[in-house]
């Protein structure tokens, strides 16, 4: 495995014989998460699937994210992250699993939230983190960004998780 291929590509060869499983709870990225993911063969042998919640509704439902958190942080939080990752953990029996939460714009900004604004959560068997990332650019640019770290999350945390 080589830095210059493609993350979707390192996740394979990590994850493809390993019996170990991903998942991702997708909101702004809105499914090219899972895209990137199955666009490599064999991808089924790991992937367990997504859940593109993009409503509250859908986030509370299918991926069991508190009301308190939605009402009181917002859809775009690391809170509301943290629990789209551990609800599609849950929800598949996935070792690790990634969200993504955020505005890609170009409308639904505020203040405190500007166009740009994502975050992630990671959980593996030793927890989840979150993070928080910005970027210029138009929606695409935004939701391609989004994926691309999501997909870098996965594969830092499956590596680590391999080399424990």
């Amino acid at each position: 495995m080589t830095s210059d291929q493609p993350l979707e590509v390192q996740l394979n060869h990590l994850l493809a014989e390993s019996g170990l499983s991903v998942a991702a709870a997708e909101s702004c990225s809105g499914g090219l998460v899972a895209s990137r993911i199955t666009s490599v063969a064999g991808s089924s042998s790991y992937f367990a699937g997504s859940v593109v919640a993009y409503s509250n509704q859908m986030k509370q439902d299918v991926l069991s994210v508190p009301a308190s958190i939605l009402e009181q942080r917002g859809a775009v939080s690391p809170e509301c992250a943290a629990a789209m990752a551990e609800g599609v953990q849950q929800l598949t029996g996935a070792t690790f699993a990634v969200s993504t939460t955020g505005i890609a714009g170009p409308g639904g900004a505020t203040g405190r939230k500007p166009v740009g604004l994502v975050y992630f959560a990671c959980t593996t068997p030793a927890g989840t983190e979150t993070h928080e990332m910005h970027w210029n650019g138009d929606r695409a640019v935004v939701m391609q960004e989004a994926a691309t770290f999501a997909l870098h999350l996965i594969v830092d945390a499956a590596h680590t998780y391999l080399n424990r």
